[in-house]
């Protein structure tokens, strides 16, 4: 990505500088400490906020979007949880995405055929969801992506076009790895932080009054707390005239190969 490159070539610029002049006059080692510590911030701050499209151009809402529309989105199923999740959409007549992890979807088949069913889109959140997938290099990033897209085919003859990276941190591996799948990464505006925090109340009112006209909610099917928040939220959302429409039609993207 543009902003990764370029930073990286502004410090290696000053570093370059910084030696060169010290090629003419005394200069303190604390110069390119300095230099490398701001260098490791603007990598970390880059590769950590997945709306700073730093390693790879993400989708994390329509900014262009004037009318009321938002889309929700749910991580890290499916699971058992994930069929009350499904409940409360039906219930509402809402369509949402399901960003899935692969070894998930082995273990519960025909929890991912019910929300295919719903109407509603799946998409990808790579295989394992390791805590150490930041540190894949790009042929185990591949593997993750391609593994979890096959799964998801065999089962619904879907080819995915969506991938979310795992905690939301993007870095050179899977940018390297996406210039070779192909997918379209999506992140989110609306954070809702159900995934680490129990109390719903604090989940609701830190998507509320965050809600505006293009926003994408991330939300996590893992969660008991959740399918209460998700029920709450949509009938504020009615009552605040927001319509919840899919994430294809409020990014304008495919979530499948035509």
């Amino acid at each position: 990505m543009l902003k990764h490159r370029i930073t990286a070539l502004f410090f290696l610029t000053i570093i370059f500088l910084l030696a060169l002049w010290g090629l003419f006059a005394a200069m303190s080692i604390w110069y390119f400490a300095i230099a490398g510590l701001l260098w490791f911030l603007v990598v970390l701050t880059g590769s950590s906020y997945i709306g700073s499209n730093y390693h790879v151009k993400t989708y994390c809402s329509n900014p262009d979007e004037k009318e009321r529309k938002i889309a929700l989105t749910f991580d890290d199923g499916p699971n058992e949880n994930t069929l009350e999740i499904l409940k409360v959409l039906e219930k509402h007549q809402v369509k949402a995405a399901f960003f899935c992890i692969g070894k998930n979807i082995a273990a519960h088949p025909e929890i991912l055929k019910k929300i295919v069913a719903g109407g509603h889109v799946v998409a990808n959140h790579s295989y394992s969801h390791s805590h150490f997938i930041d540190f894949y290099r790009k042929d185990r990033m591949i593997r993750e992506l391609t593994a979890t897209d096959a799964i998801i085919e065999k089962l619904t003859g879907k080819k995915v076009q969506f991938f979310r990276p795992p905690y939301g941190v993007t870095n050179p591996s899977i940018r390297r790895a996406l210039e070779i799948t192909k997918h379209k990464t999506i992140g989110w505006n609306i954070r809702s932080l159900d995934g680490i925090i129990s109390n719903k109340k604090i989940i609701l009112n830190r998507i509320v009054k965050r809600i505006s006209p293009g926003a994408i909610v991330l939300l996590h099917d893992t969660k008991r707390e959740t399918v209460d928040v998700l029920e709450q939220l949509l009938l504020i959302a009615a009552k605040k005239k927001y319509e919840i429409v899919s994430i294809e039609q409020l990014l304008n993207l495919n979530a499948y190969e035509n």
